[in-house]
């Protein structure tokens, strides 16, 4: 389908405005939208283009158009023409650039496109989960341990082997030495993360059990790795 098809319909739509609203309200916004039926939808107010939501709304069945009404207010409508299930597959959205409008709408703009050009845009030569890990690791080195264990939750629910994992931390404690390994990292969410995935796959545990744990334990319920 397209605008055209729905258009006449936005005028129904639930308008939820999130300006000014700064961590992460998606999880709230998903379940308004899992629980619309096919023909229904909702109108997103930002300051910002949300190009964040529109992956997570076309795996939920969703269409969308946007309109700019000004430099720092758009209007984001959302129509289901599909029911599926939320599959997990991008389990994290970038909560923290809700931060930025409130200093600054043009920041906030900049934030969010630079976001779209660094994950989405169809340029990028390295594949996704290889992007992911290197973000880990520089957060890490930058002792980011919030961003790294958030890093680690999307490769594997991604896909990404665990033994790729078993490279990446082999590889931190050769780099950062096993005094700061032993200290730092060893005690972190991070690890704690890496090893709930070794342990469940030891226990024989399939892997969208492990990926709901992932989620459960080191998601945005953690005050350690969430971004509010």
């Amino acid at each position: 389908m397209s605008y055209m098809d729905w258009k006449d319909k936005t005028a129904g739509f639930k308008k939820v405005d999130v300006r000014g609203i700064a961590g992460n309200f998606f999880a709230g916004l998903k379940k308004q939208a899992m629980g619309l039926p096919v023909g229904a939808g909702m109108e997103i107010v930002q300051s910002f283009d949300p190009i964040p939501l529109y992956k997570v709304m076309e795996q939920l069945g969703f269409e969308h158009h946007t309109e700019k009404l000004s430099d720092s207010e758009y209007h984001a409508f959302f129509y289901r023409v599909e029911e599926r299930t939320d599959d997990g597959s991008i389990p994290m959205r970038p909560a923290a650039l809700t931060n930025l409008p409130i200093i600054d709408a043009n920041l906030g703009q900049i934030g969010v496109q630079f976001w779209d050009l660094t994950w989405n845009d169809d340029k990028r030569h390295l594949p996704y989960e290889i992007r992911l890990l290197l973000s880990l690791t520089n957060a890490v080195g930058a002792g980011r341990m919030r961003q790294a264990t958030r890093e680690l939750v999307k490769a594997y629910i991604h896909g990404l082997d665990s033994a790729a994992l078993d490279d990446v931390f082999e590889l931190l404690a050769w780099n950062q030495g096993i005094g700061y390994f032993s200290s730092e990292i060893g005690p972190s969410t991070l690890f704690a993360a890496y090893k709930t995935i070794k342990r469940m796959e030891k226990q024989g545990k399939a892997r969208g059990e492990i990926c709901e744990a992932l989620k459960e334990s080191f998601g945005e319920k953690n005050p350690d790795v969430r971004v509010q």
